[in-house]
């Protein structure tokens, strides 16, 4: 079954449905490059679907270890790259400040970072440049 179905909707956006829960999500060119960037670049996506991601796996193998990350964030810079126009570098900081973490949930977390799917399926040209605040 499909995940999602796209379809352009004029002006430099796109309209993304989510098939199975009906969600919708619109995109927008950036403004550095011909769109109004009012909302979501695609690749802004690729760069928040990054920090979402080891979000999400944080939250099963702190579940999975008997503690929890709620309240945990993190922000997400996109730099992008010329020649040809691609996301060079994703920077994300994880603000765990709202829990107490042990050492060894520390570590835990940390390994999430290079075990989510998306990270696996990025580019090892792209870079990333992940800290954290506990």
């Amino acid at each position: 079954m499909a995940t999602t179905s796209t379809r352009y909707v004029g002006d430099l956006r796109t309209e993304m449905v989510h098939i199975r829960s009906g969600s919708v999500v619109i995109t927008d060119a950036p403004v550095d490059n011909k769109g109004k960037g009012e909302y979501f670049s695609p690749t802004d996506l690729v760069a928040s679907a990054l920090g979402s991601c080891i979000l999400t796996i944080m939250g099963i193998a702190a579940r999975e270890h008997g503690f929890s990350i709620d309240g945990s964030s993190c922000t997400i810079t996109k730099v992008m790259a010329e020649n040809p126009r691609r996301i060079g570098e994703i920077v994300i900081e994880f603000d765990m400040r709202s829990n107490s973490f042990s050492d060894k949930q520390k570590k835990i977390l940390a390994h999430c970072v290079k075990t989510c799917p998306v990270e696996l399926s990025l580019s090892e040209k792209l870079v990333r440049n992940v800290t954290f605040r506990f």
